[in-house]
């Protein structure tokens, strides 16, 4: 592909827009769409306020990291695909290049040696999750039935903790949505349109679609088949990445039951990792990259970790990619939208499911650490504190007590 000078600066201006989104975006996927909405509609306006919202809607829609797909939409409509791409690279590179290094240092130093400095990263890591179930409840289970729907699938994926049923939940609950939702409980009831221009031809959007579909079919029958470490890892990381809906720190049970039975990670690196993400600026699924360095197979270290946020995050690009051509009529289909709701309220489950195993049975085991995880929590909900400034209260006081 040869691109012409004009196409080349636009490209190189996306990819270091996204390099400093990258390097200072704290908070979240919820933070990160107030940051990108500041950046290019009130800031560059590149997009306009109803715009930007359909976008936001599409990525809520999809599976994977909400805000890291926003970018690439936004990447994709300035500059085609490799707009998308520079946007991930950008935004990516800065936390992948980070955790492959806690990753390493893990490895190296042995932090299981470190027991205090250990607990107290689990025990931040306890209070992350509080706060997101807290905020996600209040967004996704805000009645009888969507609750209702959301500890069911708690008590399904305590009852038989596995990845395969915690995909089975997901796809109950997208068909029990159809069911039980009216119209008017629809996500976007009354939601006026706007049309956005999408640089990518239907055909190629079916190509990329039945890509994705393809490889999710076959690499797990593909890793069965041949017994190797990295085939493996691609299959159940791209799986995760195709799997969890809400982004953020949904992805924490998916990808914990994925890599942990296997003995790639052990519980205790894996929760110590977790806490670590939280203190990197830029998406939550480049914890990816720590596992993927952290592994006691080969490859690990930098490739491993190359490997897992390539793996990862490669769905994304099919999907967004993909499906924008078909946004238009996507996002009018009433149907998709209940389902959609029911599939939100069954991701709070699973999270509140992850919550209690395997982060509070190995993070709270007394008193103190209960006071402690009620102490982060409310660093992180009341004071609003930085996650980074958490994550380091917590090792530090867990190593010290």
């Amino acid at each position: 592909m040869i691109f012409e000078r004009s196409e080349i600066f636009i490209i190189t201006e996306v990819l270091f827009i996204f390099l400093r989104l990258g390097l200072t975006s704290f908070g979240g996927p919820v933070a990160h769409i107030g940051y990108f909405r500041q950046e290019f509609v009130e800031k560059r306006k590149w997009l306009d306020s109803e715009s930007y919202a359909d976008l936001v809607a599409l990525c809520q829609f999809l599976p994977g990291p909400s805000s890291s797909q926003v970018g690439m939409a936004i990447g994709l409509m300035r500059a085609g695909a490799a707009g998308a791409v520079a946007a991930w690279l950008g935004f990516t590179l800065p936390s992948a290049i980070a955790l492959i290094a806690l990753g390493l240092g893990v490895s190296v130093f042995d932090l299981a040696t470190h027991s205090g400095l250990l607990h107290g990263l689990k025990m931040v890591a306890a209070a992350v999750v509080a706060q997101a179930i807290w905020g996600m409840t209040k967004s996704h289970c805000t009645d009888i039935k969507r609750a209702l729907i959301g500890v069911v699938s708690a008590a399904a994926v305590l009852l038989i903790p596995s990845s395969l049923n915690q995909v089975a939940v997901i796809l109950a609950s997208a068909v029990v949505g159809v069911f039980v939702f009216s119209t008017q409980e629809r996500i976007h009831p009354n939601h006026s349109h706007t049309h956005i221009h999408i640089p990518v031809k239907r055909s190629t959007g079916l190509i990329l679609l039945s890509l994705f579909g393809l490889l999710l079919l076959t690499l797990p029958l593909l890793a069965i088949q041949i017994k190797s470490y990295p085939i493996d890892l691609f299959a159940k990381l791209f799986q995760t990445g195709s799997m969890v809906f809400g982004g953020g720190h949904v992805v924490l049970p998916l990808l914990q039951s994925q890599v942990v039975p296997t003995g790639w990670i052990s519980n205790d690196t894996f929760l110590a990792g977790y806490g670590l993400t939280q203190a990197v600026p830029g998406p939550l699924f480049t914890f990816a990259a720590f596992i993927g360095a952290a592994s006691n197979q080969s490859p690990s270290g930098w490739i491993g970790g190359g490997l897992a946020v390539f793996a990862i995050f490669l769905p994304s690009f099919l999907m967004v990619i993909g499906i924008m051509p078909f946004w238009e009529q996507f996002r009018a289909n009433t149907n998709i939208q209940k389902s959609m709701m029911g599939v939100n309220a069954a991701v709070v489950g699973i999270l509140l499911a992850a919550f209690y195993d395997p982060i509070w049975t190995s993070a709270v085991l007394g008193l103190q650490d209960f006071a402690m995880v009620v102490l982060f929590y409310l660093m992180l909900q009341l004071w609003k504190l930085p996650p980074w400034l958490v994550v380091t209260a917590g090792a530090g006081l867990g190593y010290f007590l």
